[in-house]
């Protein structure tokens, strides 16, 4: 535990310095430093008052401890042995958090996303089913106050999407989507099964943390450029000038399509935002793959090959592979309250963190 008190300390010593940084006239002209410190000061806040309160109730029970050496009144010193057993509890809870709280965060977990999501095997079905996943993330994303924008949809012939891509803007987006990142199965009858046979479909999900030019080294010469008409379903929305781009990057020969906007200026700058997501993501699933095999994750998030959830219409019921965990509330989870389900996967996270962090 001494270890313990001896980083919140340097912490809580931080703390201080960057308040002061913040009020700096120095500091407040340099806008990116800015930026950084205060998002710093907001990090280190919440520890820190955690800190804080957890030393209060140390100092509560050397009080108690004092109490029970001197007292001699026999119902006083009842009282202080239930003080005593409830400030010990209430210790052994506040390390608990501490220590969830020093877990290191990955420094993606505070990036926007770009997420995408194709139909598998299934036909019909899967494009479909598709359709109820983009939806079911849009209606989170409203729950949770984040700002979406369409990128690209190319739509299924009898409703929902072969594929869509969409960004997400907000607060902590990659570090609560990630864990949506993989193999989603349906089992259900569909629209068009004659017999009232459940049939299995799938679609993919892939989740990119939206990266900065900076973070990758992408040159433009690698990059081929092409322009064409952007069309809806039908005929629909057809777009007379070549407004939509396809970007192929031709070291990896990953291909990037945007003909949601009107404007061939705008759909470019998606499209290259995309593109350097896409090549950041291949970089971070190595990462990713050499952590999990570290410590044999039953969180992991890189392989987007693996199947992660089921849904079962016919039961109601909503499992997630990697954690053992079945919900019989499919329709509240598909209609936004994903909660439920990104939790438990959190908690499972940090708990296997913390037992890596206790093993080195």
């Amino acid at each position: 535990m001494s270890d313990l008190l001896k980083k919140l300390e340097d912490i809580s010593y931080r703390y201080e310095e960057v308040s002061n940084l913040i009020v700096d006239p120095n500091v407040i002209s340099d806008m990116d430093r800015y930026v950084k410190l205060n998002k710093e000061y907001k990090e280190l806040g919440e520890l820190v008052e955690a800190y804080h309160s957890y030393k209060n109730l140390t100092d509560n029970l050397k009080s108690t401890k004092e109490i029970l050496k001197t007292e001699k009144d026999p119902e006083f010193i009842e009282m202080a042995k239930a003080e005593f057993e409830d400030l010990e509890e209430k210790i052994e809870e506040a390390e608990e958090d501490l220590k969830l709280m020093l877990i290191p965060k990955d420094p993606n977990d505070t990036k926007n996303v770009i997420m995408e999501i194709r139909a598998g095997t299934g036909g019909d079905e899967a494009s479909i089913f598709a359709g109820d996943l983009y939806r079911m993330y849009i209606r989170y994303a409203e729950k949770n106050g984040w700002k979406t924008e369409v990128i690209n949809i190319n739509e299924g012939t009898a409703g929902g999407f072969k594929e869509v891509s969409f960004s997400v803007e907000g607060e902590d987006v990659f570090g609560t989507l990630k864990f949506e990142r993989g193999v989603h199965r349906v089992q259900r009858v569909p629209a068009t099964e004659s017999q009232g046979r459940v049939h299995t479909s799938a679609a993919t999900v892939a989740v990119l943390p939206e990266v900065e030019d900076v973070e990758i080294d992408l040159n433009p010469e690698d990059v081929k450029v092409d322009t064409f008409r952007a069309s809806g379903a039908g005929g629909q929305h057809v777009n007379k000038t070549e407004s939509a781009i396809r970007l192929t990057h031709i070291p990896s020969g990953i291909v990037v399509e945007c003909q949601d906007g009107r404007s061939q200026h705008k759909n470019k700058d998606k499209a290259f935002k995309v593109l350097r997501s896409r090549l950041y993501e291949k970089e971070l699933e190595k990462v990713e793959k050499i952590r999990a095999d570290e410590r044999k994750s039953q969180v992991s998030t890189g392989d987007r090959s693996a199947k992660i959830r089921t849904y079962n219409w016919p039961q109601g019921r909503v499992t997630d592979h990697r954690i053992g965990l079945t919900l019989y509330n499919l329709d509240s989870i598909v209609g936004g309250e994903l909660n439920e389900v990104v939790e438990p996967l959190r908690m499972a996270e940090n708990m296997e963190k913390l037992k890596a962090g206790m093993e080195q």
